[in-house]
């Protein structure tokens, strides 16, 4: 049974888990191997997580974490060739808009780049970051911040 309901919410999860797993990673193939990673540990800790107040938010922070541990290992900075991301072929009239954020995110540090994704592409309120990310919540403040300017100035936008 136990089974069955991991199945079950993995599937339902699966397309918000690649989204935001891709937000955070920049390339879809590193996204889909930080998913498989973070769904992995979700499997061994099942019986706990399902107990979690709020399972979503106990899996993006298994999610964001595999992130950042993953990007702390020497060998995520090689790169062996320039791929095409799948995801552009999606037609979206903000396209345009949506590539450079996210050619941005990926030029920004692990860290503040998954309190942007977090606060505002996952719409999360600071206490859930600061959970997630196992900080505090004046680091998930200033970690924004400096984000927040870091991305203003490489997108040119001045306030």
């Amino acid at each position: 049974m136990a089974d069955n309901e991991y199945t079950e919410y993995v599937t339902a999860a699966l397309p918000w888990l690649r989204r935001t797993a891709y937000l955070l990673c920049g390339d879809v193939h590193q996204a889909d191997d930080v998913v498989q990673v973070a769904i992995t540990r979700l499997y061994t800790s099942w019986r706990k997580a399902r107990s979690a107040d709020n399972l979503d938010a106990y899996v993006r922070a298994i999610l964001v974490r595999t992130f950042l541990n993953e990007r702390r290992r020497p060998w995520s900075r090689v790169r062996l060739s320039e791929r095409v991301d799948e995801l552009r072929t999606v037609a979206n009239p903000d396209y345009e808009t949506r590539e450079e954020i996210r050619v941005a995110l990926t030029r920004m540090p692990p860290g503040q780049r998954a309190v942007l994704v977090l606060r505002f592409l996952c719409d999360q309120p600071v206490a859930e970051v600061a959970r997630a990310l196992q900080c505090s919540e004046g680091t998930v403040k200033s970690q924004t911040a400096a984000g927040l300017t870091a991305l203003r100035t490489q997108l040119g936008v001045t306030r």
